[in-house]
């Protein structure tokens, strides 16, 4: 059983990975979230040319399989983990070597772009960590082409709840609230789809994770 203070540092790294610790969070956060991420990948309805941004990529294990599914995609990430940027850059060299891929600190609330800089955007698992959600939505939205897509994907408030370390600084979503959230942002929900998958705990445990993809158009 983790004491308060190892579930309170678990918290921490899964917001914010750092150190030595950092890099074995973020592999398993990768590993763990893999099903999670490409069922947001696979609804963005990728074209050839895209400029996509992902925001909170961890350790970009990932990216091989967003590039895979058009020609010519240009990818940008965001964290605010200055560890995860460094990891994603080095898992991603060949990719950053062409010109297809870069990724940039950020602070969780405005971001260095301008204006309809991207076509298509996606999120998994960082709702929770949002400081202002309507503020952050609506700076998404500005640096959104007209008629772009977001996608948030996150676990249903249902599972969240049953894990310990939920308490220390997360904030847990069902789709109702999402939309309720989005109500207030100049975003329209396009769609919205449900999984449910068998995942292994922390502590090795299966069980049953319900996630949702949520899909804004601007």
């Amino acid at each position: 059983m983790a004491t308060q203070q190892e579930l309170q540092q678990l918290a921490g790294q899964l917001r914010r990975p750092n150190g030595a610790a950092g890099i074995d969070v973020a592999n398993m956060m990768n590993e763990n979230n893999m099903g999670m991420t490409r069922h947001s990948i696979n609804r963005l309805g990728l074209s050839e040319g895209d400029r996509v941004l992902e925001l909170g990529h961890g350790n970009g294990g990932h990216i091989d399989y967003l590039m895979n599914q058009a020609g010519g995609l240009h990818y940008t990430g965001l964290e605010m983990s200055e560890l995860m940027t460094e990891e994603a850059r080095r898992l991603n060299q060949k990719w950053v070597e062409n010109g297809q891929a870069a990724f940039f600190l950020y602070d969780g609330d405005k971001t260095p772009f301008s204006d309809n800089s991207f076509e298509k955007m996606f999120t998994v698992n960082t709702i929770y960590f949002w400081k202002e959600p309507a503020e952050l939505l609506s700076e998404i939205h500005r640096i959104t082409a007209d008629g772009g897509w977001f996608n948030i994907t996150f676990a249903q408030k249902a599972f969240m709840q049953t894990l310990p370390f939920v308490q220390f600084g997360f904030e847990l979503y069902d789709t109702q609230k999402v939309e309720k959230l989005v109500a207030s942002t100049p975003w329209k929900i396009g769609s919205t789809e449900s999984e449910t998958e068998t995942v292994k705990t922390k502590i090795g445990e299966l069980v049953e994770r319900e996630f949702t993809t949520i899909t804004l158009i601007k």
